[in-house]
């Protein structure tokens, strides 16, 4: 019995690979369905985050400067 040759390995794997591709993607397309999405609209933006963040330090930061000054 002949060995393959090379050109036939190869066109093999090629298509082996591909099928792995499409089989992983409609796969991870499933998974992402599954769960619960938050539209873009009504989700803060990261800058939003990022200053709702500062609010709140700078907030903490006048608490702990007041409790020191009545010290």
């Amino acid at each position: 019995m002949a060995l393959p040759s090379a050109w036939g390995e190869l066109r093999v794997g090629i298509l082996l690979l591909s099928v792995l591709g499409l089989l992983s993607a409609r796969l991870a397309g499933a998974a992402q369905d599954s769960g619960s999405v938050i539209p873009a609209e009504s989700r803060p933006c990261v800058d939003c985050h990022a200053f709702e963040f500062m609010q709140r330090a700078l907030q903490d930061l006048k608490k702990t400067a007041y409790n020191l000054d009545t010290r």
